[in-house]
């Protein structure tokens, strides 16, 4: 497994050993000894799937405030994603700063996003599917998210007009949120 921390403290891009012959291959995604040898502690609870039907679905920017924070582990199964990773920790060298990285299912590669980061994707093919883990529940009073267009931000996202949720559409920018 190689394991590349990104330019944002804490945040890892993941290439697990692929053991592959003629008849498919196998991967070992996560194992707590290799991932905390690497310095990575999270402890994870749940595991969330998402599927986006079609190219320029738009998922996020999102967040949980403390103390429900959450720690995530995101790669794709099939298709591709443009990631965005958000560094909302105060008191960090990066704060406000953000990354992207693209997801697919080949290669395949991992994005560790630590707590106190906002994540959201935007699928770059049709039938996108996406797993992730998490290492706190989701908290519906804990939901927070960032607008996806905040020109504070200013993310390159590969589509100008992105299909996105209602909510999504209403998320604040980030010069708005109580951080």
């Amino acid at each position: 497994m190689k394991v590349t921390e990104t330019e944002l403290a804490g945040a890892f891009l993941i290439e697990p050993d692929i053991h592959a012959d003629d008849r498919g291959f196998f991967v070992e995604l996560y194992s707590r000894k290799a991932f905390r040898g690497h310095g990575i502690e999270a402890d994870f609870v749940q595991d969330n799937y998402s599927f986006s039907r079609k190219r320029g679905v738009l998922r996020g920017l999102h967040f949980q405030y403390p103390p429900h924070s959450q720690a995530k582990l995101v790669w794709v199964v099939s298709g591709a994603v443009f990631d965005v990773i958000v560094d909302l920790r105060k008191g960090s060298p990066t704060y406000r700063r953000w990354i992207s990285v693209e997801l697919s299912a080949s290669p395949l590669r991992m994005l560790y996003v630590p707590r106190g980061f906002a994540h959201g994707f935007c699928t770059l093919t049709d039938n996108a599917h996406v797993l992730y883990k998490v290492d706190a529940p989701y908290a519906p009073e804990a939901d927070g998210g960032i607008r996806w267009d905040d020109p504070d931000l200013a993310v390159p996202w590969p589509v100008a007009e992105p299909i996105l949720s209602a909510k999504d559409g209403r998320l604040p920018y980030l010069r708005e949120i109580p951080l």
